[in-house]
């Protein structure tokens, strides 16, 4: 069950695999496909519909990860049969998948929540480990299926705290149609054991997680910064 991933109360599913490597991740159990956790889209689907009486008028299904749009095709086939049976689909996502398979995926996803990892193309890579060019591509497919989007970007105390930072994804954000909300999320440090348990090295050791005061000044800047909130 979960409470942010999306409007109302929803059942958050985690999709194995992510080819991303983000120096913040708290995930880091997710990026490789378990073969173990193998499930088929009905069977996923009536896990899923056990819960339909907590949705509400206003929840329904998130899927996470992990990156989703690694398996595009079980995620389109699971987003579809939920439409099909009146669940609400919310796809949270970097963008950074196969391009040919976004237009798919977009047309049955009822809200995407896109995580910005960083405006800036040249710093993309450095935090994750890919290309910026991919999720771009992935945020236009969004613009032109018409897709309703919230926008998240992570916080880390250091690395991207500054007001400077809040202008460049204003001006990113401003590009953009249909963008109903607008989050950061603070940092914070308790996926660390993780890293320990599974022998790899964390990339912000020692980095502290990011202050409540802190992140509310920012969130006020950027606010202040974005169009879809200057007509409240």
């Amino acid at each position: 069950m979960g409470t942010l991933d999306g409007p109302g109360v929803r059942t958050v599913v985690f999709f194995g695999g992510c080819p991303l490597r983000c120096s913040y991740c708290h995930n880091p159990d997710f990026w490789k496909v378990d073969t173990d956790d193998k499930i088929t889209v009905d069977e996923l689907y009536n896990k899923v519909e056990r819960f339909t009486p907590f949705h509400g008028e206003n929840g329904g299904v998130t899927v996470s990860g992990g990156e989703p749009l690694s398996q595009p095709a079980f995620l389109r086939s699971f987003f579809a049969k939920c439409k099909e049976n009146g669940i609400h689909t919310t796809l949270d996502t970097s963008g950074f998948g196969n391009a040919k398979n976004f237009k798919d995926v977009l047309e049955v996803t009822d809200l995407v929540i896109f995580d910005l990892k960083e405006p800036d193309p040249f710093e993309y890579p450095k935090l994750t480990g890919v290309v910026k060019r991919v999720s771009d591509e992935f945020v236009a497919a969004v613009q032109e299926n018409n897709n309703p989007m919230w926008i998240r970007t992570v916080i880390v105390p250091g690395k991207n705290d500054t007001f400077e930072k809040m202008d460049e994804i204003a001006r990113e954000v401003n590009k953009l149609k249909n963008v109903l909300k607008v989050q950061l999320l603070p940092y914070h440090t308790m996926g660390t054991s993780k890293y320990k348990d599974l022998g790899l090295e964390y990339q912000l050791e020692g980095v502290p997680a990011m202050s409540k005061d802190k992140i509310n000044e920012l969130y006020a800047y950027l606010q202040s910064k974005l169009d879809i909130y200057q007509n409240i």
